[in-house]
């Protein structure tokens, strides 16, 4: 009679399909090294779904944490080292700017290679003929170490404890934006449009081609350097990856009751504020109730409206004009900014294309009772909307 350890060898000896082969569990626990890979891994997906990088936006508290790894992980060699297998869209690779144009060749010159300033330049030519004027002229900004910034640091720091609060935002940036005295957002940097020199107005060349207004500017940026890039320039870097910075809603609010209050005889009328609502036969759009397109416009409503149908901010449609007031000394981004930002949760999201198949998102049509509107705009104008919220959901305007 064969003994149990007879039998137990013969069992494991005679297992053709390798049941009784336990492999040992593996650890469930990540790693310091897994971690790092899937953090990186959730800002890959992130810019492939929204296809730019995320962004410091206060009120996206998902979106500023993926903006703050990314940032760490910016300022940390060994990791970008480590993660460079990953770095799908290169964004790692602070480095190695992407160079677009000869501008960007020149404002990419860290080693100042291309300097005109020193004793053998690019423009020093031997056996070339001279165009050293011409080459300076078109000689793109770049930074340096901004000698006053002193002066600015304490702005900066104002800046970015409005946008931690919510009194200022982040949003996407549009050509009638770029102003003197605006911040902006570029790769993540804050810097301020201090001025513009312009040296070239809007012409024609002989072919119809447009040659647009441009000039040099002072860009102070929060790290503490300075730039003179080109305006155009600084217009086309934001298109692609930057964003504006919003004004400081209580001080928009201070200045939007000045405007308001104590109207004269010798008061500017600057424009009008008016409410839209569409007739569009559209099921999409026909269909919603309460659809309203809130804005500003320096000439009459009648006038800025009659080509309605065939503009994508109008929803290529015709509309009809519910409400409208007349407004002295104030600016239309700075109403759009209060209007905006107070009905921002049923802004309408909606792609809208034009005679040409040219794809549009207008931001200025709102999905809120009319009377909620115009009580908004008598808050704004007395100055007490920063007291107020709407409530969405009971489609109302509340005390806060």
């Amino acid at each position: 009679m064969k003994d149990k350890e007879s039998i137990l060898k013969e069992i494991f000896e005679n297992d053709p399909f390798g049941l009784l082969n336990v492999k040992p569990k593996k650890s469930a626990a990540r790693t310091s090294d897994d971690r790092l890979a899937a953090s990186f891994d959730e800002i890959n997906d992130f810019i492939e779904k929204n296809e730019r990088e995320p962004q410091p936006d206060p009120t996206n508290i998902s979106e500023y944490k993926l903006y703050s790894t990314l940032k760490g992980l910016r300022e940390n060699e060994e990791k970008m080292e480590a993660l460079a297998p990953q770095d799908k869209f290169g964004l790692l690779e602070t480095e190695q700017k992407e160079l677009n144009s000869i501008d960007d060749i020149f404002g990419d010159d860290s080693l100042d290679i291309l300097g005109d300033d020193s004793e053998v330049g690019l423009f020093k030519f031997k056996h070339t003929p001279k165009d050293y004027e011409k080459a300076k002229a078109d000689f793109i900004g770049k930074r340096f170490k901004c000698k006053d910034f002193d002066k600015y640091e304490h702005q900066f720091k104002e800046v970015q404890d409005d946008l931690a609060l919510g009194k200022r935002k982040l949003v996407d940036f549009k050509e009638p934006n770029l102003r003197e005295g605006n911040y902006y957002v570029h790769n993540g940097i804050l810097f301020l449009l201090e001025s513009i020199t312009y040296d070239r107005e809007d012409t024609y060349k002989e072919d119809g081609t447009r040659v647009r207004k441009d000039g040099r500017t002072r860009c102070v940026f929060e790290n503490g350097t300075e730039s003179n890039i080109l305006k155009r320039s600084i217009e086309k870097n934001l298109y692609k990856n930057g964003k504006v910075v919003t004004q400081n809603v209580d001080k928009v609010i201070e200045e939007f009751t000045e405007a308001f209050n104590g109207i004269s005889d010798e008061d500017k009328e600057t424009g009008h504020i008016y409410v839209l609502k569409s007739k569009s036969q559209k099921e999409e759009i026909s269909s919603i109730d309460n659809l309203y397109k809130i804005g500003y416009s320096s000439t009459s409503v009648q006038e800025r409206i009659k080509n309605a149908e065939n503009e994508p901010t109008y929803l290529m449609a015709p509309v009809k004009v519910e409400s409208s007031w007349v407004c002295y000394n104030m600016s239309a981004h700075k109403f759009e900014q209060l209007i905006q930002r107070f009905f921002g949760k049923v802004c309408l999201e909606i792609d809208v294309f034009d005679s040409k198949g040219k794809r549009h998102t207008p931001r200025e049509w709102f999905i809120v009772p009319l009377e909620a509107i115009e009580q908004a705009i008598s808050l704004i104008i007395s100055g007490e909307i920063i007291k107020y919220t709407y409530d969405k959901e009971n489609e109302i305007i509340v005390k806060k």
